[in-house]
């Protein structure tokens, strides 16, 4: 089967709302073994969603809409599909007794235009809405499945889940599993990954390997259709195997993992505490691991010494080092990191010191970065950037190589 995914509403458009429902229901959609080709946006108009109709029923056997089921008279979603597939539009019994219930648990007068949202295609299969009033819809028509879901996440979700989800497996007969393994990687760009890899992408089957960018990482995706999932996984270990042997030290997780994930990870499940220092940074470092739950039990605290004054009186820092090496450097670096480290009794010190731009500093060139980790009694180790992006992506970019370099240097330490 091939799905396409059609998101109905012209607040998506103007971008006033983020079509996540696409993505969650893509994501399901392969676990049952539904390929998605196409995911469509369009306005709540109907001649332009009558087009849309047209385009995808002869691409896919799965139409799946999201929005436009509501009482309104921008929500036409049904009224408009109703006429392209040939039948009509009749009033279901018990989802007008529950919207008749909704508004009477919550003191609220019903209007009559709320009727509209208990009209179902005559003959489908009503999905039933626990988190809200209009009922969702599926019907099948010249071999063709089309499903209609409410717009809204947290009544579309349950919905997709607990009844378009069976409905879709009656309609399979035979359950595929498609599974996908997401490596993320740092410190390396797409095109030197992707040329790295390239003989995996080119003699590529199933699985499917494809490369991708995102302002956090750089990711490939391992993706494998079998019978179970059992099959799939096997069918992506010697695919992951073979790509770690090529690029696997710039990995630093898969799957959900993110940087500030990993690093909590490995300082929770080892005890380690860590406090940190930022000049460029001016507290991103620590914001970002300070996203993770149960973090409290590592991150002692830190210190933002963004001038040489602070650094000297705050931390410590020498002013014989400051005028020899100057504030952009790896001693200035290495400094910070130690010093911060001992000022908080951490086990961890991570100092951060750079000119973010877009104008040199200290007689270093705008982007150049410098971070110290300091661990136990080890002499602290220093790591050299060169960012060339504008001032805030530097210092954005500036905290997450941090969180990178650190995640490596723990995962050696706790080997």
């Amino acid at each position: 089967m091939k799905a396409e995914i059609i998101a109905v509403g012209s607040e998506l458009l103007l971008g006033q709302i983020t079509n996540t429902n696409a993505k969650f229901i893509s994501s399901k959609l392969a676990e049952i073994g539904i390929d998605v080709y196409y995911q469509t946006v369009v306005g709540d108009n109907p001649t332009r969603l009558d087009e849309v109709l047209e385009i995808a029923r002869k691409r896919a056997d799965v139409l799946i809409f999201t929005g436009g089921l509501g009482p309104t008279k921008d929500d036409m979603t049904k009224e408009t599909i109703v006429k392209h597939i040939g039948t009509t539009l009749v009033s279901d019994e018990d989802a007008l007794r529950y919207i008749q219930q909704y508004f009477e648990r919550s003191g609220r007068v019903m209007t009559e235009n709320n009727k509209k949202q208990a009209l179902v295609f005559q003959g489908a299969t009503v999905l039933q809405n626990r988190k809200g009033m209009a009922p969702g819809m599926a019907v099948e028509k010249d071999g063709i499945h089309y499903i209609l879901l409410p717009g809204p996440p947290h009544e579309m979700e349950p919905m997709f889940t607990d009844e378009a989800t069976p409905y879709l497996l009656g309609a399979l007969g035979k359950k595929e599993v498609i599974i996908s393994r997401v490596l993320k990687f740092y410190g390396i760009g797409e095109a030197e990954l992707e040329n790295r890899v390239q003989s995996i992408l080119e003699r590529q089957t199933n699985p499917t390997v494809a490369p991708l960018a995102t302002a956090d990482a750089v990711t490939l995706r391992i993706t494998a259709k079998a019978d179970t999932e059992e099959g799939a996984l096997e069918l992506i270990v010697p695919v992951e195997t073979e790509i770690r042997s090529i690029v696997g030290e710039y990995i630093f997780g898969i799957d959900e993992d993110t940087l500030s994930s990993k690093a909590a990870e490995l300082l929770l499940r080892n005890g380690w505490t860590l406090a940190a220092a930022e000049s460029l940074t001016a507290g991103l470092f620590m914001a970002e691991l300070a996203d993770e739950p149960g973090i409290s039990a590592s991150l002692q605290g830190g210190e933002i010494v963004y001038n040489e004054d602070a650094k000297m009186e705050q931390l410590g820092v020498e002013k014989a080092l400051l005028d020899e090496y100057g504030v952009v450097s790896a001693e200035c670096a290495a400094s910070l990191a130690w010093n911060v480290q001992q000022k908080f009794g951490a086990d961890i010190g991570v100092g951060l010191t750079g000119a973010a731009g877009p104008d040199p500093h200290d007689g270093k060139p705008a982007g150049t970065v410098w971070i110290g980790i300091a661990f136990k009694d080890e002499a602290p180790v220093t790591f050299k950037l060169f960012l060339s992006g504008a001032r805030n992506t530097n210092r954005r970019r500036a905290a997450r190589f941090a969180l990178y370099y650190l995640v490596k240097h723990l995962a050696e330490k706790e080997l």
